[in-house]
């Protein structure tokens, strides 16, 4: 519920807010209510991630990838798709800024293959009927990282803050839908995080 299929979410959020916690916590319950999930990281080690899912205690195993070659990621994908036809498929992408699209022989990453990687990422979804999620790094002033073109390119945009200002709620994080084509906008969510995972606090609904 609240996925529509062939839809891709830009998750962005500051520096250390959780935004790898949450989306393992994403990935464990999606696994957990009959989805087939593939979490691929190419900002953190395979070591990095399975040590913050032991001490998440995640419950329902999902797949994990290493790779920063979309072509090769989505090809596994394929097969993984293949042997479960009928279960909803999501795949989630730690983090865009690392991934490349394979234009550059060197290996080298610029903007255009930013958009380059959304753009195939982004036709997987809508050829297929999964749901694509990408993490999006941002820079110290909160903003994202490369062109503004990437948050027209997707169909949702979810951001994670750390809240400052309300001295009631400093320090929790707060989740905001920043866009979303198929359904309500300005929704906001504060919660708590903590070593096992996160805690809701309070909610905001939006339009």
């Amino acid at each position: 519920e609240g996925f529509t299929p062939s839809t891709v979410t830009l998750f962005t959020g500051t520096p250390g807010a959780g935004k790898t916690t949450l989306m393992l916590t994403l990935a464990n319950a999606l696994q957990g209510h009959g989805a087939e999930v593939v979490f691929n990281t190419a900002e953190e080690s395979l070591h990095q991630i399975k040590i913050t899912t032991d001490r998440l205690k995640l419950q329902h195993p999902f797949k994990v990838g290493g790779t920063d070659d979309i072509p090769s990621l989505l090809k596994g994908c394929d097969k993984l798709r293949e042997n479960n036809p009928d279960r909803p498929f999501f795949l989630i992408v730690d983090s865009l800024q690392c991934m490349n699209d394979g234009y550059f022989k060197s290996g080298r990453i610029t903007s255009a293959t930013n958009e380059r990687a959304l753009q195939l990422l982004t036709d997987y979804a809508k050829a297929h009927a999964v749901n694509v999620i990408v993490i999006g790094q941002v820079t110290k002033d909160g903003k994202m990282a490369g062109s503004n073109k990437l948050k027209h390119m997707v169909d949702q945009h979810l951001h994670l803050a750390v809240e400052n200002k309300d001295e009631d709620l400093k320090g929790c994080r707060v989740l905001e839908t920043v866009k979303n084509r198929f359904g309500g906008c300005g929704h906001v969510v504060f919660m708590k995080l903590r070593r096992n995972g996160f805690s809701e606090v309070a909610r905001i609904t939006g339009d």
